[in-house]
């Protein structure tokens, strides 16, 4: 099942290519961008749009293009140029050589935790993609932390559920500013009589039978009867039941294999 995640995560990247080129970037605060003027190379410079939202041209001075896409940019300076008297028809191109407006920070446990510039539109599985996938102690909820109109809110995503379904409609599209971040996987713990005593990853409807086996299963010494789990009751108290094999296992028990009598 991991495996099938990762690689459909990485489909997603792969088929978003698209519409991330087509679709229009808009700059913002510390975007890196370089202009040339056909005809005009005393004109051509690389700058960085100011936390105002502006960037600093020869001749014009101050040009505000920050909610501006770089199309509607161009068009804006050459305008400007054409309106000043400067040149009588100015062929502008603009190339945003950094985009740092629109970043979204993956963490945890990702494999290559960071912040990926979002060209047009991207959703929570392209940037899980772009940051290498789930690392192998990631678990499958995913929380993504976003800011609409001044709001901030906190959305979980089910990748697991999400995928398995085929329910790709459930992902959220992300935008500059969002924090993407992947919990570790839930834990349960198994000692006494196994082979490899310890924290294991606990899976989805997993019995205690695949826990033990989790360890390593029994050791020499060890009986598959008589099994225990101490976990915590509504309270927070930790309380230690009799266990059969088939039973389920939940997030943080501690499952006790005793020595056998023979």
């Amino acid at each position: 099942m991991k495996r099938f995640v990762k690689w459909m995560m990485a489909a997603a990247l792969v088929l978003s290519m698209g519409v991330a080129g087509a679709a229009e970037v808009l700059l913002g605060p510390g975007d890196v961008v370089k202009l040339s003027v056909y005809g005009s190379p005393d004109l051509s410079l690389e700058t960085r749009v100011s936390e105002s939202g502006n960037i600093t041209f020869p001749l014009l001075g101050q040009v505000p293009v920050g909610g501006l896409s770089v199309a509607a940019a161009e068009k804006k300076i050459g305008d400007m140029l054409e309106k000043g008297g400067y040149l009588k028809k100015a062929q502008v191109n603009m190339l945003v050589t950094t985009l740092a407006s629109q970043q979204v920070s993956v963490l945890g446990y990702v494999n290559r935790p960071g912040r990926y510039a979002v060209e047009g539109r991207r959703k929570v599985l392209d940037l899980l993609a772009m940051a290498g996938g789930i690392h192998g102690e990631g678990g499958d909820i995913i929380s993504l932390v976003r800011t609409r109109d001044g709001n901030t809110t906190r959305e979980t995503i089910d990748v697991v559920a999400m995928v398995r379904n085929g329910e790709l409609n459930k992902d959220y599209e992300v935008a500059g500013g969002d924090i993407i971040y992947v919990e570790r996987a839930p834990r349960a713990y198994v000692t006494g009589e196994v082979q490899r005593p310890g924290p294991f990853r606990l899976e989805r409807g997993m019995t205690v039978q695949q826990a033990v086996s989790a360890g390593g299963g029994l050791n020499m010494r060890g009986s598959d009867s008589g099994m225990k789990i101490t976990r915590k009751d509504a309270s927070g108290n930790p309380v230690t039941i009799n266990v059969k094999a088939s039973d389920p296992v939940q997030v943080d028990d501690v499952i006790i294999v005793r020595e056998s009598w023979f």
